[in-house]
C-alpha cells in the first residue's frame, strides 16, 4: 500500500464528511496528531483504514485509491485536485472559463471579495469566512504549484462560457451586492485580455485553444503523472463557493475513461481557434461588452 496517497485520501474524504479533525479522532479512539500523521503518510493498518472508511462513509477501496471518488463538497474536490496536481507533469483542461493554473492575480483577488462578501451574507459567518479562507488557501497552493513544477497544459476554454463570465462576472453564481457584482464583471474582463495575451505570447508549455459554438455540456480535466493518469468531472468551477455543493464530482484513474476524454479533447484541440486568432476573438468578445460592463 501507498501510506502517502491513502494520507490525501483521507484528508480529502475528512473534508468531504464535514467532520472535524476532532470529532474523527475521538470516534477513532487516537489523538488529532495521529489522525494528522495518517493524513501526511504514517503507515496506517488495515482495520484502521476500515474503522475510518465506515465513519466517513464511504468504500475501504476509496481510501485506497481504488475506484471512483465522489465528492459533493467543493473545498474537498479542491483539495483532491491539488493533490493530483502535484504528481501532474501534463494538465489538458476541456471546457469552462478560466484556466486557473495561470490565472491573473486580479481573478483570485475577485475571489477573495465575493466570497469574503458572502461570508458575511450567509447564516454563518464565523464558518462561511472559515471555508472561504481555507478554499483560497488551497487555490494558491494549486497556483503556486504549478509556477514551481511547471507542467504541460493545454487548455480549450469554451467562447460561450467566456461571454457569460462577462455578463455575470467573476463567482456571479454568488448574490453580491452590486458593487461586487461590477467588481467580478470588471475582473472577469481582465482575465480574458490575460488569455488573450497568453494565446499570443504561447509560452513554452503552456498551450491555450478556445472552442467556438454552444458551451460544452460537461468539462473535463485529464492530469498525466509518471505512475497513472486521472479523470476529474465537476460541477464546481473554480468560483464556486466553498460552502455550496449542488452537483458531485467524480474522479477516475480507470484506463477506458482516461482513453475516451483524451480522444474527446484531441478532437476539439483540432478545432480550436489558437494564437493570434483565438486572441483577436477574445478582445472582440471585450469589445462587444455593454459600456456599463466595460466601464466596470
Amino acid at each position: 500500500m501507498r501510506f502517502a496517497d491513502i494520507g490525501q485520501q483521507l484528508r480529502a474524504y475528512r473534508l468531504e464528511s464535514g467532520l472535524r479533525a476532532e470529532e474523527i479522532a475521538a470516534r477513532l479512539g487516537v489523538s488529532r496528531a495521529a489522525l494528522y500523521r495518517y493524513e501526511k503518510g504514517e503507515v496506517i493498518k488495515l482495520d484502521t483504514i476500515r474503522r475510518l472508511a465506515e465513519l466517513l462513509k464511504i468504500s475501504p477501496l476509496s481510501l485506497l485509491g481504488i475506484g471512483i471518488d465522489y465528492f459533493s463538497r467543493p473545498l474537498a474536490f479542491q483539495e483532491r485536485l491539488r493533490q493530483l496536481e502535484e504528481e501532474a507533469d501534463q494538465i489538458l483542461v476541456f471546457g469552462g472559463s478560466v484556466c486557473f493554473q495561470v490565472a491573473s492575480d486580479a481573478y483570485e483577488a475577485a475571489l477573495n471579495e465575493a466570497w469574503a462578501e458572502a461570508a458575511e451574507a450567509g447564516g454563518d459567518p464565523i464558518q462561511g469566512r472559515g471555508q472561504a479562507e481555507q478554499a483560497l488557501s488551497i487555490l494558491s497552493m494549486r497556483r503556486k504549484l504549478y509556477q514551481q513544477r511547471r507542467p504541460s497544459i493545454i487548455a480549450i476554454l469554451s467562447e460561450a462560457a467566456l461571454r457569460r463570465s462577462l455578463e455575470d462576472g467573476i463567482a456571479g453564481s454568488l448574490a453580491t451586492s452590486e458593487r461586487g457584482r461590477a467588481r467580478g464583471r470588471a475582473a472577469a474582463a481582465a482575465e480574458i485580455e490575460n488569455l488573450a495575451n497568453l494565446m499570443e505570447a504561447v509560452p513554452i508549455g503552456l498551450q491555450i485553444g478556445l472552442k467556438e459554438g454552444p458551451e460544452p455540456t460537461g468539462g473535463f480535466i485529464v492530469l498525466r503523472g509518471r505512475e497513472r493518469a486521472h479523470v476529474v468531472t465537476s460541477p464546481f468551477p473554480p468560483d464556486t463557493s466553498p460552502a455550496v455543493g449542488a452537483g458531485v464530482a467524480m474522479i477516475t484513474a480507470a484506463d477506458e475513461a482516461v482513453s475516451l476524454h483524451q480522444r474527446v479533447a484531441e478532437s476539439a484541440w483540432r478545432d480550436a481557434l489558437k494564437g493570434g486568432v483565438a486572441a483577436s476573438r477574445l478582445r472582440a468578445l471585450l469589445h462587444d461588452a455593454s459600456p456599463t460592463e466595460a466601464a466596470a
